[in-house]
């Protein structure tokens, strides 16, 4: 019964024979009184992967397993004194005798009873249209709208529709490379930013002149002038200048719409001249050719750098190596990403795949080149958040998160991804440099309260409770909030996430992906704690509540919980941005919702209550 709810292999697996030690009788009746107790009660549970502290988690509440034969783990028992020869699979790795014994006896006679909790590591293990209301789930359908890069990146161009927030404010500028539109937008960004990295090298090289503080970008540039082999070519430095500051004030303008009546076609500037515009920024900022710049020309960058920063919130994190990282939209443990500081490399990068550029995989964003250090060495940031209703839309915070670090110390001069990848699939196969702290660990991961004594020692610690964990906040509501009319709602369903960001220099937190099926895998001791805690915490979240609405929920904190009021305008953003498909989809799901809703009123106004109660 509901077999076909689960995707079963089509070919047999590895067969492995385990005997199991007999049970007496009494241990048999315990086993069917158990049994009997958790189908009555509909707690009959099923788990795909390895999850030991959610499988424990749920037999403590007396939940039973019927286990999911998988091809990558069954081990089947046929003893010679099983006269029917029948065979079955074995739900844990663990061995421990008798206690193991009757948990794969219980199993067995639950195996043709409904599964009503389902934990998977991929929402496609369970076929979702199949299920029964009061089944429970734990991924929702069409996440892939929050936990793609692709998906983010589009998604949150849409939060003017559902806030004033800005987007640029929290998550670095991106494009998918494969859309042509986007394509060109990215290449107008790359071009303008080098303008304003070049303003921002003039100023702070005349602060080194003057003998001020300077910044540890310009002594990264200082170092390079001894190994340049092209420091001696011909740069005309007060023309470079003046076609920065003309396209940062185009820009300016085009913002201010006062170029409505210009003819655009006469501004915009050839293809050779950028190129050649392009080989001078490198030659000097990326080289470290020598330049003189007037004190006339200095006072002028210094004037546009603030009038940019008004209209480009970013430009204080960008730096001035016109860094960016290019990410295949749909992968995640760090799997192809690349860093680049030239525009030819950006773009031949990507020329690499059909594949993904024919399916509008490739993304690029803005690199912070400006991150906030620990000894030197960059980290990021895993923290935790459970949704457990999109309509309501209802997040629950984790209080606890941890950090990982590289293994290599953080510099510009290498463009290579153990210097700006984080991701513990990437480090944990490198050894830690020789010159790096003795206060990071040779496992590279910290927990949050590790970090927060170190920022005591820099009189920072109180910034983590009034500036990261806002932000970090903030953010992951307005990315919930602009896919909130993509993903399939559904009653009984709840899905944790993993989400990364990056600190900058003034501790602000940077959104950088969304994770679905974040690893809890015990990798560290860190992890080994963390995981473990919010693993269980989920249960408690979404299963003891469900019993008594004041149950401790452990670590989770509720931090948003609010009802669609009304559908903004998304089919004409999708419009607008020529997806003709994509409005078709969205017609369809705008249609589906409103009867949803229309269903919804009339069985409320007719008192008639929905028998199950969201998570």
């Amino acid at each position: 019964l509901h077999q076909h709810q689960l995707m079963l292999p089509t070919t047999h697996p590895e067969v492995t024979f385990v005997i199991l030690p007999a049970l007496d009788l009494d241990k048999l009746r315990e086993a069917r009184v158990l049994v009997d107790k958790a189908v009555k009660m509909h707690k009959v549970f099923s788990i795909q992967g390895r999850y030991p502290v959610i499988r424990e988690g749920l037999r403590a509440r007396g939940w039973v397993e019927r286990c999911i034969v998988s091809k990558h783990r069954v081990r089947r028992h046929q003893s010679s004194r099983n006269r029917t020869g029948s065979n079955y699979a074995v739900c844990s790795d663990r061995d421990d005798g008798e206690l193991e014994a009757l948990h794969n006896v219980m199993s067995r006679l639950v195996w043709n009873e409904m599964v009503y909790f389902y934990w998977t590591n991929r929402r496609k293990a369970i076929n979702t249209k199949n299920l029964h209301k009061e089944q429970i789930t734990n991924h929702f359908s069409k996440a892939c709208n929050l936990t793609t890069k692709t998906g983010l990146c589009l998604n949150l161009r849409k939060l003017h529709w559902f806030d004033s927030a800005d987007p640029d404010t929290f998550f670095p500028r991106c494009y998918r490379l494969a859309a042509l539109d986007e394509r060109h937008a990215f290449i107008d960004d790359y071009r303008r930013t080098a303008c304003t990295s070049l303003l921002k090298y003039i100023v702070e090289k005349d602060q080194y002149v003057q003998g001020e503080r300077i910044s540890h970008t310009i002594q990264a540039v200082k170092g390079k002038k001894k190994q340049s082999k092209r420091q001696s070519s011909p740069v005309n430095i007060s023309q470079m200048i003046n076609k920065a500051l003309k396209v940062c004030e185009d820009f300016l303008q085009s913002l201010e719409h006062s170029d409505i009546d210009t003819n655009l076609e006469t501004q915009q500037t050839p293809a050779q001249e950028w190129a050649e515009f392009l080989d001078s920024y490198y030659l000097v900022v990326h080289g470290g050719a020598e330049i003189d710049s007037s004190d006339y020309l200095v006072i002028h960058c210094k004037a546009m750098l603030q009038r940019m920063k008004i209209v480009n919130p970013q430009l204080e994190i960008e730096g001035i190596h016109n860094i960016w990282i290019i990410k295949p939209g749909a992968k995640s443990r760090g799997r192809g990403i690349k860093c680049a500081n030239r525009l030819d490399q950006i773009l031949d990068l990507v020329k690499g795949d059909p594949k993904l550029i024919k399916e509008n995989k490739w993304v690029v964003q803005k690199y912070l080149e400006h991150p906030f250090l620990v000894h030197d060495t960059k980290f990021d940031v895993r923290q935790w958040f459970l949704v457990t209703d999109w309509n309501p839309l209802t997040v629950w915070f984790y209080k606890k998160c941890y950090l990982r670090f590289s293994t290599q110390p953080y510099t510009l001069d290498s463009m290579d991804s153990s210097v700006h990848l984080c991701n513990n699939s990437i480090q944990k196969r490198l050894r830690p440099l020789l010159q790096r702290h003795r206060s990071i660990p040779e496992d590279n991961m910290w927990s949050v309260d590790q970090f927060k004594t170190f920022l005591c020692t820099k009189d920072r610690e109180a910034q983590w409770d009034t500036v990261v964990v806002p932000g970090m906040k903030r953010a992951l509501i307005y990315a919930l909030q602009t896919a909130q009319d993509l993903i399939e709602s559904r009653k009984n369903t709840f899905e944790l996430y993993g989400a990364d960001f990056m600190l900058d220099r003034d501790l602000h937190p940077w959104l950088l992906e969304i994770n679905s099926s974040p690893t809890m895998a015990p990798s560290t001791p860190v992890t080994a704690h963390l995981c473990a805690a919010v693993q269980e915490d989920t249960l408690r979240v979404v299963l003891d509540r469900r019993v008594k609405r004041t149950a401790n929920t452990g670590d989770f904190q509720l931090i948003y919980k609010k009802v669609r009021n009304s559908f903004p305008f998304v089919m004409l953003y999708v419009y607008l941005n020529g997806d003709n498909d994509g409005v078709l989809q969205m017609s369809f799901f705008i249609f589906r919702q409103l009867c949803w809703r229309l269903h919804h009123t009339v069985r409320t106004n007719h008192g008639v209550v929905p028998s199950t109660d969201p998570i």
